[in-house]
């Protein structure tokens, strides 16, 4: 059992007493290739929930200042994350992104860049888009749908994947597309 596997099964009994999570929707992510998985920020909780309930590891993009924190740096490590400045175009965590996707694995991001302050769904920076744009992974949504209450019921949704085919063929900018992304999340979280 790799460190993930096994980080995901402690992180999952902690959380599982805590929160009725309800997921929807894991079948839209495929078992094989690269994908993208788009999430709103509600919580700093969020990269925990999507990752215990997606069906496959995900690398998260993270704060750098995670990476410096004594053993936290070092267990974010060791989960598949990878540190990005914040606030400025990071071309080693845009190559580091690439390259999760070019190997078929699950790139995790949080389109927003940070939590939402008041629990609505932001406008989107454009490093989703280009990773979207930039290689032939399976764009799936998410949308974590809250509050995160003691004992309450929390729901995850995947959504279908979101076609990018006509995007990729205009060569549609990357904000267009992160606009695209959010708007599928959004639709998940008016649904749900």
């Amino acid at each position: 059992m790799n460190f993930y596997s096994f980080a995901r099964g402690v992180v999952s009994i902690a959380l599982s007493p805590l929160y009725r999570i309800e997921v929807i929707g894991t079948e839209n992510i495929p078992s094989t290739g690269s994908v993208l998985i788009c999430s709103n920020h509600i919580e700093n909780f969020d990269p925990l929930i999507v990752g215990i309930t997606s069906p496959r590891a995900i690398h998260f993009m993270a704060k750098e200042e995670l990476f410096n924190v004594p053993v936290m740096g070092k267990i974010v490590s060791k989960v598949n994350a990878f540190p990005v400045k914040r606030g400025m175009s990071d071309r080693e965590a845009l190559r580091k992104g690439l390259k999760v996707l070019k190997d078929n694995n699950v790139l995790g991001l949080f389109p927003e860049g940070t939590r939402s302050k008041d629990g609505k769904l932001g406008k989107g920076l454009a490093g989703a888009g280009f990773f979207a744009i930039r290689s032939n992974a399976t764009v799936i949504p998410c949308a974590i749908i809250g509050p995160y209450k003691l004992f309450g019921r929390l729901k995850v949704v995947y959504g279908r994947p979101i076609d990018m085919e006509a995007l990729r063929e205009q060569k549609a900018s990357a904000e267009e597309t992160t606009d695209k992304i959010m708007n599928s999340i959004g639709e998940l979280i008016e649904k749900f």
